[in-house]
């Protein structure tokens, strides 16, 4: 299921892309030599391959294709690498576009540092400041960023925006607070990739209250708070939270959440109204797995991805009873 090809699911996690905001991909390394397709008609993938060399620049990537595209029809841009992304900060990309915003009136969707782990561990990515792409771009309905090192956001107000993802194997608590604190009022999809104190993923349940209340984001309908090691207590915030009665769609995967976050979810707020309930990876026993299907006969609730601890470390337990579960030995599913 992913929601950005038409359907109401969430995104899977680190994959090589070939297409982005329902345009295929093309490719920039250097100039482009071939004729170009439509700007309009391709999401422009920009990558610096040759970082050791006096040419291999962000910037100069950018001037290039500022040069030989008319950029004034672009709709969709992929930042897919810069210099040394796991030691040199995104902040010169995001200055680098900011300064550039003009070039880009038709722009709508944004990706920034969309590398597979080959190119990039996700939590060796050094992100920066973020705040200047939604300032310098007011019509921007979509916003991703892969990577939460360094990463950093201001609250503020943007009219426009309708997509709002972090993916991390850590994301740093203060951007938690700033998305709660921020005003987007036409926002749809907002997906946080938690991930692991290890990795810089120190956000609390009281961290998400912002977001949890609802009140700046009224248009809200899809919500994921993902790839957690706090999952069930996150779980069992959600089951109060008042954003939960406007969702379509709430994820809750890629985490450690186990019985008991699943059955303070359950004795919550009733979610038959969701469409969509993503639990995949999990530690769910099959008892509980049961009861969630039982309980919302007209969701389309995925569990796949079940975790087995008792195959992967050798021990016997009692799905029944989730105390035989040692909580130590759980894992999200993106770290670093």
């Amino acid at each position: 299921m992913n929601i950005f090809d038409g359907a109401d699911g969430f995104a899977p996690m680190q994959r090589r892309r070939e297409s982005y905001a329902g345009l295929p991909l093309f490719r920039v390394h250097k100039g482009i030599t071939a004729e170009p397709p439509p700007p309009e008609t391709v999401a422009w993938a920009l990558q610096v391959v040759e970082f050791r060399t006096s040419e291999g620049t962000f910037e100069t990537l950018l001037r290039r294709f500022l040069e030989n595209v008319d950029t004034t029809r672009v709709t969709a841009l992929v930042i897919s690498s810069w210099e040394e992304p796991h030691t040199e900060s995104a902040d010169l990309v995001v200055a680098a576009l900011a300064e550039n915003a003009a070039a880009f009136p038709a722009l709508r969707a944004l990706f920034l540092g969309d590398m597979s782990y080959e190119q990039c561990e996700i939590s060796w990515i050094k992100q920066g400041d973020v705040t200047p792409l939604l300032e310098a771009f007011p019509l921007l309905e979509r916003l991703e960023v892969r990577g939460g090192s360094g990463l950093r956001l201001r609250p503020g107000r943007h009219e426009a925006l309708k997509v709002l993802r972090f993916e991390s194997g850590g994301l740093p608590a203060g951007v938690v607070r700033a998305v709660g604190a921020s005003d987007f009022p036409a926002l749809e999809h907002l997906e946080l990739w938690l991930g692991i104190s290890e990795y810089g993923g120190n956000a609390t349940v009281a961290d998400l209250a912002g977001i949890l209340s609802g009140e700046r984001l009224p248009s809200l309908r899809r919500l994921g708070l993902q790839d957690s090691e706090i999952q069930d207590e996150i779980a069992a915030a959600v089951a109060s939270a008042p954003v939960v009665a406007r969702l379509e769609g709430l994820a809750l995967s890629m985490g450690t959440l186990g019985d008991a976050g699943a059955e303070a979810l359950l004795a919550g707020q009733p979610l038959t109204h969701l469409r969509v309930l993503d639990l995949h990876h999990h530690y769910l026993g099959t008892a509980m797995q049961e009861r969630i299907t039982a309980a919302l006969p007209g969701v389309r609730v995925d569990m796949s991805d079940e975790i087995d601890l008792a195959e992967r470390f050798g021990f016997v337990y009692d799905d029944e009873d989730e105390d035989e579960w040692d909580e130590s030995d759980r894992f999200v599913a993106v770290a670093e």
